[in-house]
């Protein structure tokens, strides 16, 4: 049985490998990417995006979508992933066309046409997600799932103390999309740094694999790995987008999960985008948003391997 996916990302180098093993797993047809601005500018994550797929020979159209936030001026993460958001090193990241139409048009109608048979995985901010429900609130419902890769679970977040950077960087489209009634899976920053941190060691092993995407998936981490070990204090570089699109692709990654009602800041800059995640119900609210608390290391890093292997 083919399940239906459409991919949104803000293409930089731990979405690319999310897509990588999106591409290469079984049974799913990627229906559309839609590309929004985030980590990079929104015509360099096309390209980055294009590119990735090259790679992978494939033939997913990609569309352009929302060049910035609802209402907040675009901050990149360019610092993290590099000006080209791969790496920087020297990857021919242009001259690719995307196909035609907007990412927000054909998301919506890519939805309706496989009504209650659609995966949405979200990897970057949620602009692109909140502009489609503005147009057609309807859409909510006709999702299967949404996974979203954003805010946290538990714990701190990566752009300030309480705040991931996807959420941080629109909070306005995420409080839209947390709102709007949408089945939604969260696999918050928590999951990546506890479940998806990569090592030196665990780094050669995934380079040794030897196929020219096992070295892609390390080579583009170049700029990452420096900002994970020196800014978040991690032990190597992480994949928050890649988990996340595993627990997409097969659910029993997460391997707890519940019910919560999760609201998004907005209004204090402190707390800007933080996921108010109610752990004990103290606000009463109706939960909406499936959240994410543990996740299989060794499920993700086999998935990860049987995906690069397969070039």
């Amino acid at each position: 049985m083919i399940r239906h996916f459409i991919i949104d990302t803000d293409t930089a180098s731990d979405d690319a490998v999310a897509l990588i093993m999106a591409m290469r797993h079984p049974g799913v047809q990627i229906e559309a990417i839609t590309v929004v601005a985030g980590n990079v500018p929104v015509d360099q994550a096309v390209q980055n995006a294009l590119y990735t797929v090259e790679l992978c020979q494939q033939m997913i159209p990609i569309y352009r979508g929302m060049p910035a936030p609802l209402i907040r001026p675009l901050s990149t993460a360019q610092y993290v992933h590099g000006q080209d958001g791969m790496g920087d090193i020297d990857l021919p990241l242009n001259g690719r066309q995307p196909a035609s139409g907007h990412a927000v048009r054909v998301m919506i109608e890519t939805i309706h046409r496989f009504a209650g048979d659609i995966t949405l995985v979200t990897l970057g901010p949620l602009t692109n997600v909140a502009t489609a429900l503005r147009q057609d609130p309807l859409i909510a419902n006709a999702v299967k799932e949404c996974v979203i890769m954003g805010g946290t679970g538990q714990g701190h977040g990566n752009i300030t103390p309480v705040g991931e950077y996807n959420f941080w960087a629109d909070p306005e489209a995420a409080k839209i999309v947390f709102e709007s009634g949408m089945r939604i899976k969260m696999v918050g920053w928590d999951i990546s740094r506890t479940h998806a941190t990569f090592n030196p060691e665990d780094t050669a092993t995934l380079r040794a694999i030897g196929t020219p995407l096992a070295k892609f998936c390390v080579d583009i981490q170049a700029t990452l790995v420096q900002f994970a070990m020196t800014q978040s204090k991690l032990a190597g570089f992480d994949l928050p987008d890649s988990i996340a699109t595993a627990i997409a692709l097969q659910p029993e990654v997460a391997t707890e999960t519940k019910s919560l009602f999760v609201a998004i800041e907005t209004h204090s800059e402190l707390c800007r985008g933080q996921s108010v995640v109610d752990h004990f119900a103290v606000l009463g609210q109706k939960p909406n948003a499936e959240v994410v608390l543990k996740a299989s290391r060794e499920q993700f890093w086999n998935m990860l391997c049987d995906a690069v292997r397969m070039a």
